[in-house]
């Protein structure tokens, strides 16, 4: 099982964002870029210009994870601007297959995101279309949560539905070098980490520490 680490930069200094990005790049897989609207969730980050400006400049391939209501319009164009991969939030999407379907036309590929209080089985059959499932391991909106150890049955449970179909289990939310292995075991194989990598002394150091944990060394 190949593992991905895929840094936040929520909890970057946005005042230097392009230091903060060169700072992981080597070591990291994707940059995770949070983009909220204050609508689907309580905080503000990015509008699209802002978002596109930093997938066309980021030395990182980008997975853009939106977390906002036009969901299904806008996502195409985030696939457009260049973004390796886009998730969206099956509780904003009033058409996820179409969405989806529209992502990997323009090249991308397509991530499908459930809020914790959100059930697997109810998408299970998105899994033709997918990519990647992303489990929220902590309410969509601000970095620093804490992790949601019941989250690790719905991970399990999503792991059951992929099988052995190609396609990425991503964990984002209170992932650090105390909890990584925990979803790595649940079986999770792509992890966001925001607040771990963004607060601590050596960003770099500590994704080498919270890859080698994830791949059991």
């Amino acid at each position: 099982m190949g593992i991905r680490i895929t840094p936040s930069i929520l909890n970057a200094d946005f005042s230097r964002l392009d230091e903060e990005i060169s700072r992981i790049a080597a070591v990291s897989d994707l940059l995770h870029l949070d983009v909220m609207d204050n609508v689907f969730v309580p905080n503000f980050t990015f509008d699209f210009e802002q978002a596109a400006a930093i997938i066309a400049s980021s030395p990182v391939a980008v997975d853009s994870h939106l977390m906002i209501a036009d969901v299904d319009r806008l996502a195409p164009a985030y696939a457009h601007a260049g973004s390796a991969s886009v998730t969206i939030h099956a509780e904003a999407s009033s058409a996820i297959s179409a969405t989806l379907r529209a992502i990997k036309a323009e090249g991308s590929r397509a991530g499908l995101a459930l809020k914790p209080g959100s059930s697997i089985a109810n998408y299970a059959d998105c899994v033709a279309d997918v990519d990647m499932f992303l489990i929220m391991t902590v309410e969509p909106g601000f970095g620093g949560q804490k992790f949601m150890h019941a989250m690790m049955e719905k991970i399990s449970q999503t792991k059951a539905i992929i099988g052995d179909r190609p396609i990425w289990l991503q964990v984002d939310g209170g992932i650090s070098l105390e909890t990584i292995e925990i979803a790595r075991e649940a079986g999770a194989d792509t992890f966001v980490a925001g607040s771990a990598v963004f607060n601590s002394p050596d960003p770099a150091e500590m994704i080498t520490q919270l890859r080698a944990l994830a791949e059991g060394k």
